[in-house]
């Protein structure tokens, strides 16, 4: 007999999400539960399920959740219908991949002749550079290298120094609960923003682009610390300062 209902610990276990995550959904008012067992414990159905994979579809195609609400609250909108515009996108993902494949093939064995060249640390390099490719016309690339040469090599690597360091204290005040509206959340979410535009120039579209790249690029994302729970987290605090 198939499983009807399911508590949010198995369901987050099974989904690969965490159930901090769920709760969130839940308090926002994206994925609601209507069943709950006697002991007031949330209980996931089938539809809830449905729902579910349709908002983590549209997460991968880089909707805010926000809009992702807005979605899913047309009628028209169907769990075929997302599947199918990730089914899309995708598709244009294993392309890119596959061209990406072949460049980095080719590299790799001219690179091999060469004992005194580190292949590995090349080929890293190369992917770094063909995923930008992935998410940034060849015009934006070059306004960025332009922007790189305005603001100066000794900068960029002091502004990439201080991200962990930023990341790190927006992490410290969520994990402790604080209001990500509050005066402390709001001047980290400032020096977050203040770095964006130092790395874009504040062009929205490069911001826009940047933040495809990371969440949809989980080995991006996960490297630097950047999961979607610290993403909603600050997008909350930067919301509120552009309110200001």
């Amino acid at each position: 007999m198939k499983k009807q209902l399911w508590r949010v610990g198995e369901l987050a276990k099974n989904v690969g999400l965490s159930v901090r995550t769920l709760h969130y959904y839940d308090e926002i008012g994206l994925l609601s539960p209507k069943h709950h067992s006697n002991a007031g414990y949330r209980l996931y159905s089938s539809s809830d399920i449905a729902k579910l994979h349709q908002i983590q579809s549209l997460k991968q195609l880089g909707f805010s959740l926000e809009k992702i609400q807005q979605i899913l609250g047309q009628p028209q909108c169907s769990l075929l219908q997302v599947i199918e515009w990730h089914l899309q996108h995708l598709q244009q993902q294993i392309l890119a991949q596959e061209q990406l494949y072949k460049r980095l093939q080719k590299i790799a064995e001219k690179l091999t002749r060469q004992e005194e060249v580190s292949v590995e640390k090349l080929i890293e390099t190369l992917e770094a550079m063909n995923m930008f490719e992935k998410y940034f016309t060849k015009e934006q690339l070059t306004d960025l290298e332009n922007r790189r040469t305005t603001v100066g090599e000794e900068r960029l690597k002091a502004v990439a120094q201080e991200w962990p360091v930023l990341i790190s204290e927006v992490r410290t005040e969520m994990e402790k609960g604080t209001d990500p509206t509050s005066s402390i959340v709001l001047a980290l979410a400032e020096r977050w923003v203040n770095l964006i535009n130092e790395f874009t120039g504040g062009n929205s579209q490069h911001a826009q682009s940047l933040k495809n790249m990371y969440q949809q690029e989980q080995s991006v994302s996960t490297k630097n610390g950047l999961d979607s729970e610290i993403m909603n987290y600050i997008g909350k605090a930067i919301a509120q300062l552009k309110q200001k």
